[in-house]
C-alpha cells in the first residue's frame, strides 16, 4: 500500500488524484483509494487540512493531487447584501463551516440551520458540489477565486 506522507512542492507533476469530501479532508490518517484505483494511505501531519489543488508526497515520491468531491451542500443567496452578511454573522456565531463566495454562502446541508436561515429571509437551495469553506481567522485561510 502506497504511503503518502507530505506535501510536495507547489508546481509537482501529479501522477494520481485523490477525490474526498470536506469531511475526509479533514483527517490525517486514512485508508484511500486513488483515482487509478491505488490503495494508500494518509499519514499526514496531525490537525493537516487538505485544500482542493494540494500536492501530496508519497514514500516512494509518487505526487498525488487533491480533489474537493462533489458533496450535498446548501447554497444560500439573498436579494441584498445585508441578508447575506446577517446570514454569515449567524452562521459564524454557531462555528459552522461556511464557504463564502461573491454574492452566496455554502453549508453543509442542515435542516435547523436551513430553516434559521430561510426565517432570515435569505434563498436556501441545495445542489451538489465541492465543499470548500473558509479556514478561520488564524488558520491562514484560503484564496481560491469565487466567480
Amino acid at each position: 500500500m502506497l504511503a503518502i506522507v507530505t506535501r510536495a512542492p507547489a508546481g509537482a507533476e501529479p501522477q494520481d488524484r485523490l477525490v474526498l469530501s470536506f469531511e475526509l479532508r479533514r483527517k490525517s490518517r486514512l485508508r484511500v483509494r486513488l483515482e487509478s484505483g491505488r490503495d494508500a494511505a494518509l499519514l499526514l501531519e496531525r490537525g493537516s487540512v487538505l485544500r482542493d489543488g494540494d500536492l501530496l508526497r508519497a514514500e516512494d515520491g509518487t505526487v498525488v493531487q487533491i480533489v474537493a468531491a462533489d458533496e450535498a451542500v446548501a447554497h444560500v443567496t439573498a436579494a441584498d447584501a445585508l441578508a447575506l452578511m446577517r446570514a454569515a454573522y449567524h452562521l459564524g456565531n454557531r462555528h459552522i463551516p461556511v464557504e463564502v463566495g461573491l454574492g452566496w454562502l455554502r453549508l453543509e446541508r442542515d435542516h435547523v440551520l436551513e430553516h434559521m436561515l430561510e426565517h432570515l429571509g435569505v434563498s436556501v437551495t441545495h445542489e451538489m458540489a465541492p465543499f470548500e469553506p473558509e479556514a478561520g481567522a488564524y488558520g491562514g485561510g484560503h484564496h481560491h477565486n469565487h466567480d
